[in-house]
């Protein structure tokens, strides 16, 4: 089929990447525009935009898909689908309707649990046992299409943002290459999204990732898991800030933020964590131990 691919983040360009290595025709990527990234804050081009680029396909930055230039230009590509993920603008009803199946996207949850900008993190926060994928056909509204196809993934334990997103790349990649592939030759019925069970998987604020050690353990492990690899939980320890990358639940109790002992047992709110990976400004992800030699913290401290 001939198509159009809208995605931005490395999420999105898991499916471009297979898309190209596909049967199909892409006539143009569209991708938001480059950002300001670093210390330097030199604009970056998104990973699709790359991967578009390298791969010497025509790439489209609109800011907007609002202009009636945008849309008509869209319209002109004679398209057969539209394929979208993690796109991140709101598609007018003019470009929804422009290709002759709609435009389809892959969305990395549930629906209608986690519609919205940040359904990984959202989930692992919330201490969801289960997630997914699902391919809906778009329509106005956010994430309020109905449900072509979906796959179910387990959230286990330790899994992180980074880990669970590989996985959903994964599964989310053959599940739409499989419903393109259906789409033509099958009578796809889709169904409406549940009118109850709806959750709105809100952006990450980075005022969330500051670690409050009031809070149970096992809540304080979800925002580590969940802020993992970006924006990354923290706390201070003598006016530095320290991301948590890693931790597990411990049985000790103590006074909230209380380092319990020399491996970096703290207590919580409810329970305790046992730092495990840490992150120092300018520094590498590092194990306790080997953190430790270098920014000693004792017990009978308090972490902020």
């Amino acid at each position: 089929m001939r198509l159009a691919f809208m995605g931005t983040p490395e999420f999105s360009a898991h499916v471009l990447k297979a898309l190209i290595s596909s049967e199909h025709e892409i006539a143009c990527v569209y991708s938001q525009p480059p950002r300001p990234a670093g210390r330097g804050r030199k604009l970056v081009a998104s990973a699709v935009q790359q991967l578009a680029e390298n791969s010497g396909i025509e790439v489209r930055t609109p800011v907007s898909l609002k202009a009636d230039d945008v849309k008509a230009d869209f319209s002109t590509l004679n398209l057969d689908v539209a394929v979208v993920v993690a796109y991140g603008l709101i598609l007018p009803a003019a470009i929804l309707e422009a290709p002759v199946y709609g435009c389809l996207n892959l969305h990395a949850s549930l629906l209608p649990r986690w519609r919205g900008a940040a359904p990984i993190q959202r989930a692992i926060m919330a201490g969801d046992v289960q997630t997914g994928v699902a391919v809906m056909q778009m329509a106005a509204g956010l994430d309020t299409g109905d449900i072509l196809r979906e796959t179910r993934l387990p959230i286990t334990e330790t899994a992180t943002a980074g880990t669970l997103q590989e996985k959903l790349a994964t599964a989310g990649t053959a599940l739409m290459l499989d419903t393109l592939a259906r789409l033509v030759n099958e009578n796809l019925i889709a169904r409406p999204q549940a009118t109850d069970g709806i959750t709105y998987a809100e952006k990450i604020l980075k005022s969330e990732a500051a670690i409050d050690w009031c809070r149970p353990a096992i809540e304080i492990d979800r925002q580590v898991r969940g802020l993992n690899p970006a924006p990354g939980a923290y706390f201070e320890h003598n006016g530095e800030r320290i991301k948590l990358l890693q931790a597990k639940l411990a049985p000790e109790t103590g006074k909230p933020g209380e380092v319990l002992d020399d491996t970096l047992t703290v207590a919580c709110g409810d329970g305790a964590l046992q730092l495990l990976k840490l992150q120092r400004a300018g520094k590498g992800a590092m194990p306790a131990d080997v953190f430790l030699n270098g920014h000693a913290i004792k017990a009978g401290e308090f972490l902020s």
